[in-house]
């Protein structure tokens, strides 16, 4: 290792590295200076519309490109590196679950959001449910939102700021300055075009670190000779127990359950899908991003295995080098990349792309919530459209600055990646378990839902903060992987402190690392060091998700039919995914026609309904007619509800 001290990073910083950091953000605030000039308007498109939605006239690739963005943030980037570095490539699994989460956000989630057209996902549980339920699920999300936009710039910042020297809130600063910016002036396809231009940028600059440090280290041989000969090669663990961090089982199936979360009904998803011409190009967006992803995930796992083989006798959190888990790959960078002008600066500008790109999507998202979902209903019912883009565009600011100020309660976050993966199970679990109960168990009612949504979201948060408090009292504590610090030759130190104590103080600190079962062999069992504690609080964050929709799901159903259940016939049919249509290929007729069970055989068209549907899209009809024809009958006729679903 070269670098002794954190002084010597900031050192191998130089003006180059600042030019092509300085740059980036350059562009990005370009392009919303670009996408806020007037043009000629589409007259089917109001300014709301375009602001909110992009027009609906987004590209496929520009669309896949933000999909990746949006939720493979900084935290991906240094966060991932970190996982497989201290705990081994387990987590490289979880690659299996996108398969899975794909097709069911393209076939099952998407179809039903394409046709109502919405801006705000919440707007279906209203139509499903009432108004009560909608305002519950937008209200959730917008505090998970919130929350996880503050780790995200957290964590890099925190990271950079010993490789730069540039203070953290310096660096938040910047990224939430430029976002506002960007996102207030442009709208979402300022949004978009940044996020298509950050991707480059983030995958440009891990492919290069990873090349030119695979090379530093002696290859691929010399890289899985290292990782195998500490045991971090590891993909066969399919022990079932829920307390195991990583398994098989909770990183394909608990995994599964995270993800459709975020690409089956997350706002800032959904948004996106909704911003195309067409249903076919939202679910090519949602392939071509599945590609993006199992890259990326690749890339930043190997670079993982790759720092552990270039410190693999002498580990930087040991040794104080660093002072958190997120702060290795930054090292890694500077250590190996940092006699290269201009490349240090790159990575910087990769992983600063990243939360860009992530609090850009969040602040939109944010925006067409507060606006859909609270400020038109509630206060300004009749605001026109001028001022209803004013009013978006105002609270992406306001959402901003709250946000901003939220990151120094993310400063007490630990590890990043689990603590952002841990928001999204503790919220987005409940959220996808009422998604899930409207759209697939036509029985539910709005009592059924608040009842399901409440108890999954309190008992979600008492086992996600109880965990940590458990964590941070030293009650449960994971261990590593073996490292060690024998090849240190500028450490010359030992500790008198007893294992315990040793233990304490490390999980004062945010530290992101535990010690190792080869520092303290008799401290450790299988998975844990492990006090008294609650077993509910050893459960994997991985199942988080899993466990929260069921919840939902099973309180949401059994309250809907103690308090009366919905009666599917007079359900609108538009409102349930058609599970025996998508299963035609596998079950016989009669089975398909009772998995129907009767949804919408007695539905009647209401007034303000037909108003809806006589109202223009802000898309082209023709396009529409070409996303609806494989998806929709083209003439219902049931007891007065009678439409032409090719000429809406």
């Amino acid at each position: 290792m070269s670098i002794k001290d954190g002084e010597d990073l900031v050192q191998r910083f130089g003006w180059q590295d600042y030019l092509v950091f300085g740059l980036m953000l350059g562009v990005s605030a370009v392009i919303g200076i670009y996408y806020a000039i007037p043009r000629k308007k589409n007259t089917q498109t109001s300014s709301t519309d375009e602001f909110l939605m992009g027009g609906r006239n987004m590209g496929t690739f520009p669309v896949a490109m933000s999909l990746i963005a949006s939720f493979m943030s900084a935290i991906t980037l240094l966060g991932t590196p970190a996982e497989i570095y201290l705990y081994g490539t387990m987590y490289w699994i979880i690659g299996l679950s996108y398969l899975l989460v794909m097709p069911a956000a393209a076939y099952l989630y998407l179809p039903i959001f394409y046709k109502l057209q919405l801006t705000s996902a919440y707007e279906y549980l209203e139509k499903r449910f009432n108004r009560v339920v909608r305002v519950l699920g937008s209200a959730t999300f917008s505090i998970q939102m919130s929350l996880y936009m503050a780790v995200v710039v957290y964590a890099p910042a925190l990271a950079l700021s010993q490789v730069t020297g540039i203070s953290v809130i310096v660096s938040v600063s910047s990224i939430f300055a430029v976002c506002i910016f960007y996102t207030a002036l442009g709208g979402l396809k300022a949004v978009m075009w940044t996020d298509t231009f950050q991707v480059i940028i983030m995958y440009g600059s891990m492919i290069a670190v990873c090349i030119i440090g695979d090379a530093d280290v002696g290859g691929p041989s010399e890289v899985v000779k290292r990782n195998n000969d500490t045991q971090r090669i590891e993909f066969f663990e399919f022990n079932p127990n829920p307390a195991i961090r990583h398994s098989f089982w909770s990183l394909v199936i608990g995994g599964y359950f995270q993800w459709v979360t975020i690409y089956g009904v997350n706002q800032s998803q959904v948004q996106r899908y909704l911003s195309v011409p067409s249903i076919k190009q939202a679910q090519r967006a949602i392939w071509i991003n599945l590609v993006g992803l199992l890259g990326l995930l690749c890339i930043c796992c190997y670079t993982g295995m790759v720092i552990f083989t270039k410190y693999y006798d002498c580990d930087p959190l040991s040794a104080n080098l660093v002072e958190r888990s997120e702060q290795l790959f930054p090292l890694f960078v500077m250590d190996t990349l940092g006699h290269l002008p201009g490349l240090p600066g790159l990575f910087v500008a990769g992983i600063f792309s990243g939360a860009l790109s992530t609090v850009s999507s969040g602040l939109n998202s944010l925006a067409a919530i507060a606006m859909e979902d609270f400020v038109k209903p509630f206060c300004f019912p009749n605001l026109s459209d001028r001022a209803a883009t004013n009013v978006s565009k105002a609270l992406a600011v306001l959402i901003g600055l709250i946000c901003f100020g939220l990151v120094f309660v993310a400063a007490q976050f630990g590890n990043a990646l689990e603590a952002a993966l841990s928001i999204f199970g503790m919220v987005g679990g409940p959220l996808l378990g009422v998604f899930t109960l409207g759209m697939f168990l036509p029985w539910a009612n709005w009592i059924g839902a608040t009842a399901g949504i409440l108890s999954g979201l309190v008992l979600m948060f008492w086992i996600g903060f109880g965990s940590q408090i458990a964590k941070g009292q030293g009650l449960l504590v994971l261990r590593t992987k073996p490292l060690t610090t024998e090849g240190c030759d500028f450490l010359n130190m030992t500790t008198t402190e007893p294992p315990s104590s040793v233990l304490k103080s490390l999980l004062k600190g945010p530290l992101g690392y535990a010690p190792t079962a080869s520092q303290y062999p008799d401290m450790f069992d299988d998975s844990f060091i492990v006090s008294d504690t609650l077993g509910l609080y050893k459960v994997s964050y991985m199942w988080y998700s899993t466990i929260g929709c069921f919840t939902v799901i099973i309180v949401g159903i059994i309250v809907s039919f103690l308090t009366g259940a919905q009666d599917p016939k007079k359900l609108n049919p538009e409102l349930i995914c058609p599970v025996y249509k998508k299963l035609y290929c596998c079950f016989p007729k009669k089975w398909k026609e009772f998995l129907r069970f009767n949804v919408g055989d007695e539905y009647v068209l209401k007034d303000d309904e037909d108003e809806e549907k006589m109202k223009p899209f802000s898309i082209p009809i023709s396009h529409v007619n070409a996303a609806f024809d494989n998806e929709a009958e083209s003439t219902r006729e049931k007891n007065g509800y009678s439409y032409d679903m090719t000429k809406i």
